[in-house]
């Protein structure tokens, strides 16, 4: 499936998430067109009967447009509520008591009931629990097998099924949830080529759910409890990418120490060589608004300037009255961001050390060699993705081509800085791997008579994990004479 669709202009990402206002098929390929380069299905809303048609859609897109598409499906993951009212609503108010507890009965202004054993066991006097994202704080001060009596220290309006979160402690609850569990069958049947997994707090969480999908899926880690900033790295170790969920990094943090953990995930991301997503309320107000606030619109450039291989749209694009303006406004910040001459500087205040590996040494050399010698682009073979990925991580300033006979391997790679994927036959040999990376490049308009390329691949061809060669080859610009142009 060798596309015949120009590469994007720029090196940052866009992932839009599909919902009611983007399901139709015409509106998912606007939203391609505008500058989505992947799509997010959130299974926290819906049935899995809603999302095989948005699989379609985007799949039959794909092969219209013979440019592979990327697919994530985020998983819902453990979320805390409180039980029913009576009324259906409560006032609570502020230094009054109120108790959760385990009695289904629906609930007044002194009680509800908490439908999750593991927090009984985890809460100690003294700690927090804020309910409908942050809005509400308790303080716990006793703890019963069967209750947990609090006092109200902000009150307001709590309705049912609302939201609590526990940031002070680690909540012994695995991070699938048997909803989880038949979500990621389901995803996986269906194709999905990223599975994102919610509110993660230690790597063993990561391991189970990379157990589950068995390879069938590259596995990205959402970084949205303090627990897991903790044990960042190890998180990364078995994560293939990580996301900065800052929407319930926010409510368990205050509000001013996000922006500076949301460029410690970034930096650790880059550092050890895993895409990294940032999301939530990028463009928050253009869920209602045709234009979004300027703050917004810094705050999109910031996470580009910081090296973010992709930014998210959530709501904006799933249920907003404006999901294409949103996925151009995206597109527009990040061509604008990528034209400032101090960009490249400003992206490589990140030290990306490369490992003692032939491979890293491999990726560093392309870059600089790209640097030296004025080439046009990079062109990498790859059967796994982990060349292109090691090579992204340098965040060369030329467009990085990578060619890959795996379908899959070119649709993961629809999350990564600056990758153009094409699928496309292997190569057998040194010559052909040279005529192929002239065509190549010349059909997808990344060079022209006189350029050079950096090409990088492993010998013996078709074996994954061999990268040990790098090329530098000149065209001539009649390369694909005799190949219908």
């Amino acid at each position: 499936m060798e596309s015949q669709i120009s590469p994007r202009q720029r090196k940052v990402r866009v992932l839009a998430t599909l919902g009611p206002a983007s399901a139709s098929p015409e509106m998912i390929a606007r939203l391609f067109k505008a500058g989505a380069d992947a799509f997010r299905i959130n299974m926290s809303h819906g049935t899995h009967e809603d999302k095989v048609p948005l699989v379609q859609a985007i799949r039959a897109m794909e092969k219209e447009l013979g440019r592979t598409t990327t697919i994530l499906f985020d998983l819902q993951g453990p979320k805390l509520r409180v039980g029913k009212f009576a009324e259906g609503r409560v006032m609570l108010e502020t230094g009054k008591p109120f108790r959760l507890d385990r009695d289904p009965t629906p609930g007044d202004a002194t009680r509800v009931e908490l439908p999750h054993r593991e927090i009984f066991e985890a809460l100690k006097p003294g700690t927090r629990l804020l309910l409908d994202d942050g809005k509400l704080v308790l303080r716990v001060r006793n703890v019963h097998a069967d209750w947990i009596d609090t006092l109200v220290e902000v009150g307001g309006a709590l309705s049912n099924a609302k939201g609590l979160n526990v940031p002070d402690v680690i909540v012994p609850m695995a991070a699938l949830t048997e909803k989880d569990r038949r979500d990621l069958t389901f995803a996986c049947e269906h194709g999905a080529d990223w599975i994102a997994l919610s509110f993660v707090q230690r790597p063993e969480d990561v391991a189970e759910a990379r157990r589950l999908i068995g390879g069938k899926a590259a596995l990205l880690a959402k970084i949205e409890k303090p627990a897991a900033v903790e044990r960042l790295e190890e998180i990364l170790e078995l994560a293939d990418a990580v996301m900065v969920a800052r929407g319930d990094l926010g409510v368990e943090l205050p509000p001013e120490r996000v922006p500076p953990m949301q460029k410690r995930i970034v930096e650790t991301a880059r550092r050890m060589g895993r895409p990294v997503v940032v999301a939530t309320q990028m463009l928050e107000s253009m869920i209602v608004s045709p234009s979004p606030t300027r703050a917004e619109v810094s705050d999109v450039a910031t996470a580009i300037y910081d090296g973010a291989d992709a930014v998210m749209l959530s709501a904006e694009s799933a249920s907003g009255q404006w999901p294409e303006e949103a996925v151009s406004m995206m597109n527009a910040i990040a061509m604008s961001v990528e034209s400032d001459p101090g960009y490249a500087a400003r992206l490589h205040f990140t030290e990306t050390l490369p490992d003692a590996t032939t491979a890293d040494a491999l990726a560093e050399a392309a870059a600089s060699i790209a640097n030296t010698v004025s080439a046009s682009a990079i062109v990498c073979f790859t059967l796994s993705g982990s060349t292109a990925r090691r090579i992204a991580r340098e965040r060369p300033m030329v467009p990085l081509m990578v060619l890959t006979p795996q379908a899959a391997t070119a649709r993961r790679l629809g999350l990564l800085w600056g990758a153009h994927a094409v699928r496309t036959r292997d190569v057998a040999s040194f010559e052909e791997m040279v005529a192929k990376t002239k065509r190549m490049v010349l059909r997808h308009k990344l060079a022209k008579a006189g350029d050079r390329i950096v090409v990088v691949a492993g010998v013996p061809f078709g074996t994954p994990g061999s990268t040990n060669m790098i090329h530098v080859v000149r065209l001539t610009g009649d390369e694909l004479k005799g190949y219908g142009g």
